[in-house]
């Protein structure tokens, strides 16, 4: 059974950095899409960061410039590296990866920018 496991979350203050990293346990096959989501109170689900299995990359508007997605295809995990972060950033991160027979979540990790 396939797990994603995020980490890295915490508390920090705008303009800091935090790193996030998720781990797939379990088998997966015919990987197409790993990326992170976010979730902010009060607000649905965003796509934050994708990396495509042919390595392209895709930022939402509001963190280009800032985050970066990577992944480690023969290990199956993936990280966020987030800079200049802002208090919009708060939100529940969290991980996905879509195969060519479903897709998984992780349970999330919570990012709290705040003075």
């Amino acid at each position: 059974q396939v797990q994603l496991v995020e980490s890295g979350g915490g508390l920090v203050q705008p303009g800091g950095s935090l790193r996030l990293s998720c781990v797939a346990s379990g088998s997966i096959f015919g990987i197409r899409v790993m990326g992170w989501y976010r979730q902010a109170p009060g607000k649905q689900r965003e796509r934050v960061a994708t990396s495509t299995s042919t390595d392209n990359t895709n930022y939402a508007d509001s963190v280009k410039g800032r985050f970066t997605i990577s992944r480690d295809n023969a290990k199956d995990t993936m990280s966020l590296q987030m800079n200049s972060l802002k208090p919009e950033d708060t939100a529940v991160y969290y991980c996905n990866i879509e195969t060519l027979f479903g897709g998984y979540w992780g349970k999330g990790t919570l990012v709290t920018v705040t003075s």
